[in-house]
């Protein structure tokens, strides 16, 4: 039988944790005390870190210097001094077992901390001087790929799924999705254009002779119809995947054995591959956060199906 893990290295406390500090540092912020905001911030970011290397195994997050921890992390309660890696440490972990958490984040989340630590202990002010904007746009998107690799939300770890949220949480947690997204498309925008200019303007030569059909493993078969469109950070060929909303029949023409109609249908996109550069985007919001249009519509031409008639015996 698995041996209880001490809340120390408990993922889900690790991650309830987290949970309440954002929502602390958030009330900072809508207090207008974004020094606090950004300190709270601070503490949820290696909390969630934490949570989804415990989630591995709790090991991963016991200081290895520290006997009575390993032992904890095995199940096994030796004391109640338990103690946890460094956020440098977790970090460079997280970068090993998430793909998305490149060295640009791992480079960040080690600021985070480092400030952090400064405004703990000693006289400095770091946190003063960071531009609330450009911070946020990276403090979230850290966020969502931590979250994403637990298979989680922002807007679910925020609480913005919930019913009974209210409405001040609810547009944080937009506008923290929206600073996510728009980072990872500048994310990969300066990853495709950090390539030779050579391997650029080959790739996007290649993108221009490939159809959606030549990639049949990016998108659900579920989806009702693929279609083209710009990458908003490569700009090369891309493609959108979504559901049919709406068909009107336009026009009919009869030939000898059928009648032909001609319909006009409109799409709403809810997925985004980008073959070249590999961005993706999943949700209507996600897609439209990117400045992506997530309407299409088409024109096609069928054979009119005839239902049978009732009643008429």
């Amino acid at each position: 039988m698995t041996k209880p893990v001490a809340n120390a290295l408990n993922k889900d406390a690790l991650y309830a944790k987290s949970q309440l500090y954002i929502r602390k540092g958030l009330a900072r912020k809508a207090s207008g005390e974004l020094e606090e905001y950004q300190l709270w911030a601070s503490l949820s970011l290696e909390l969630l870190g934490k949570s989804a290397l415990a989630s591995i195994h709790p090991s991963l997050i016991a200081d290895p210097q520290h006997f009575q921890s390993l032992f904890a992390a095995a199940g096994i309660n030796v004391s109640t001094d338990i103690k946890t890696i460094t956020a440098k440490t977790l970090f460079e972990r997280l970068q090993h077992v998430i793909d998305r958490f490149d060295n640009k984040v791992r480079v960040f989340c080690n600021q985070v901390a480092n400030r952090r630590n400064a405004e703990l202990h000693s006289g400095d002010v770091p946190f003063a001087a960071t531009q609330t904007a450009k911070w946020e746009a990276e403090f979230w998107y850290s966020m969502d790929v931590i979250l994403g690799y637990m298979g989680n939300t922002l807007e679910s770890w925020l609480g913005a799924d919930d019913a009974t949220t209210p409405q001040e949480i609810l547009d944080d947690a937009k506008r923290a999705k929206k600073q996510s997204i728009e980072m990872r498309v500048e994310r990969t925008r300066d990853s495709f254009q950090a390539l030779k200019m050579a391997d650029r303007d080959a790739a996007l030569d290649k993108a221009k002779t490939h159809e959606a059909r030549d990639y049949p493993s990016l998108f659900s078969p579920f989806h009702d119809n693929v279609w083209e469109c710009r990458c908003p950070s490569c700009g090369a060929k891309a493609f959108m995947g979504g559901e049919m909303v709406e068909e009107e029949v336009t026009d009919t023409n009869p030939d000898e054995c059928s009648v032909w109609e001609t319909v006009e249908r409109s799409f709403r996109g809810e997925e985004f591959h980008c073959p070249t550069c590999s961005l993706e985007l999943d949700g209507y919001d996600e897609l439209e956060f990117a400045e992506l249009d997530p309407e299409y519509s088409d024109t096609d031409e069928r054979e009119m199906e005839y239902e049978p008639e009732y009643g008429n015996d």
